[in-house]
C-alpha cells in the first residue's frame, strides 16, 4: 500500500472520529437532561441512560472486535453504525412518546455503536506501515478536536427545531451515523485472510502475561480512569468551591483541548523519543495534575490542573495503543484487542457511575489520593519496562 493511500485511509478514520465523538458529546450534553424530563418519579435515576451507554459500550467491546476478526473492519464498522442509526430512531420516538425505559434501550444501542467505533484507532494501525503505525493512530484520535466543537453545537441547534425538545437532537444522530457508514465505505482496510480466521495464534493467556502488553493495558486504562474521574467531578468539585457553571464549562472545554489538540504530534513524540518515555511522560503530567489539584482550589489549580490530566491521558493512551500493537500478530489481533478494550471501557464505566458518589462522600482532595497510586503504577512498571529492555539490548549486543 502507497503512502498516499495510506494517508487517504488515515484521514477518512481521523473523519470517522469525528463524527464518531460528535455524537457521544452530543448524547452527553443532552442524555441527564432527557431522562430528568421523562422521568416522573425519581429523579436520581436522570443518568441511567447515559450510565448504560457506558455499560453497552464496554459490553461490545470483544464481541465488536472478534465480529471484525471475522468479517473485516468495513463491515464491522457499517454494523456498528446500523445500530446506532437504530438507536437514535427509537431515542427519538422515545423523547416524544415520553418513554423512559425506551430511552435507555435506545442508549444501550448508541452505546453498542460506541463499542465498534472505538476501533479506528487500531485500524489506524492495520493501514499503517511500522514506522508510521504511532502516528496513524495519533492523527486519528485528533480528529475528536473537531468534535470537542461540532458536538455540543449539534444539540444546541437540534434540541428546539422540533415541538418535542431534544427530538431533534436524536434524529440528527441518525444523520451522524449514517455519514459514518458512508465514509466508511471509503477506506481501503485489509479484510482478514483465511489463514487468520481459522488460526487463533497463541492462547489468550499466554500474550495477556507478556510484561508489554500488562503495562499498556495499565497505562491506558489507568490513564483513562484518572482523566474521566477528574473531569467528571471537576464541575461539582469547582461549585462546592463557589464557582460559576460558566467557570467550569470553561476549564473543561480547556481540558477537552488539552485532551485531543496533542495527538497532531503526539505520534512524532513516539517515533522520536520511544513509546516507553512518551508513557512515562504521560504518568508525570498526571501526576503534576494531582499535585496541582491538592496545592490549591484557586481558579488556576483547576484550570492548569484539567489541562495537564488532559495531555497526560493522551500520551498513555495513544502510547498505550502503541505498545499494544507490539504484542499480538495478525491473526491474534481481533481477541487481543476486544480484551484490551474491554478492561478500558469496563473500567470506565465504573468510573461513571460511582464518580459524583465518590466526590460527594469524600470530597476533591481525597478523589486525588485515591487516584494517585495507578499513576505511580504506569511510572514505575514503564520505568521498569524501559530499563529492563535497554538492559537486554546490552546483553544481546555483547553476545
Amino acid at each position: 500500500m502507497s503512502i498516499a493511500s495510506v494517508r487517504r485511509n488515515v484521514l477518512l478514520l481521523a473523519t470517522c472520529q469525528a463524527l464518531f465523538m460528535t455524537s457521544t458529546s452530543a448524547i452527553i450534553s443532552t442524555a441527564p437532561l432527557i431522562g430528568g424530563i421523562l422521568l416522573t418519579g425519581d429523579k436520581a435515576l436522570a443518568t441511567l441512560p447515559l450510565a448504560l451507554q457506558f455499560v453497552a459500550m464496554a459490553l461490545t467491546t470483544i464481541p465488536a472486535s472478534l465480529y471484525m476478526g471475522r468479517v473485516g473492519r468495513k463491515i464491522g464498522f457499517i454494523t456498528g453504525a446500523s445500530i446506532g442509526a437504530v438507536g437514535g430512531a427509537i431515542g427519538a420516538y422515545a423523547i416524544t412518546s415520553g418513554d423512559f425505559t425506551l430511552f435507555c434501550i435506545a442508549s444501550l444501542l448508541t452505546g453498542s455503536f460506541n463499542g465498534f467505533c472505538h476501533y479506528f484507532r487500531f485500524a489506524a494501525a492495520d493501514v499503517a506501515t511500522d514506522s508510521f503505525r504511532s502516528k496513524a493512530i495519533s492523527y486519528v484520535l485528533a480528529g475528536s478536536v473537531v468534535a470537542a466543537l461540532l458536538g455540543p453545537t449539534l444539540a444546541r441547534n437540534t434540541a428546539d427545531i422540533l415541538p418535542v425538545q431534544f427530538t431533534g437532537v436524536y434524529l440528527a444522530l441518525i444523520v451522524v451515523y449514517l455519514a459514518v457508514s458512508c465514509v466508511v465505505s471509503f477506506i481501503d482496510i485489509p479484510r482478514p485472510t483465511r489463514e487468520q480466521r481459522d488460526s487463533g495464534g497463541r492462547r489468550l493467556s499466554e500474550i495477556a502475561r507478556q510484561p508489554k502488553f500488562i503495562i499498556a493495558v495499565c497505562a491506558a486504562t489507568f490513564g483513562y480512569l484518572v482523566m474521566s474521574f477528574l473531569m467528571t467531578v471537576t464541575p461539582i468539585a469547582m461549585g462546592v468551591c463557589g464557582f460559576t457553571f460558566s467557570d467550569s464549562s470553561y476549564v473543561i472545554q480547556a481540558h477537552v483541548l488539552g485532551m485531543y489538540a496533542p495527538a497532531f504530534i503526539t505520534g512524532h513524540l513516539i517515533s522520536r523519543y520511544g513509546v516507553n518515555n512518551i508513557l512515562i511522560a504521560g504518568a508525570m503530567l498526571c501526576g503534576a495534575s494531582i499535585v496541582i489539584h491538592l496545592s490549591g482550589i484557586t481558579f488556576l489549580n483547576f484550570l492548569s490542573g484539567l489541562v495537564l490530566v488532559g495531555v497526560g491521558w493522551n500520551f498513555l493512551f495513544t502510547g498505550g495503543t502503541t505498545l499494544l500493537t507490539e504484542t499480538y500478530t495478525p491473526e491474534e489481533k481481533a481477541k487481543v484487542q476486544g480484551l484490551n478494550d474491554f478492561f478500558i471501557w469496563g473500567t470506565i464505566s465504573i468510573g461513571a457511575v460511582t464518580s459524583g458518589a465518590v466526590q460527594y462522600t469524600v470530597g476533591w482532595d481525597a478523589v486525588n489520593l485515591v487516584m494517585a497510586p495507578l499513576v505511580v503504577i504506569v511510572f514505575l512498571t514503564t520505568l521498569w519496562l524501559k530499563f529492563s529492555g535497554r538492559k537486554t539490548a546490552n546483553e544481546q549486543a555483547s553476545s
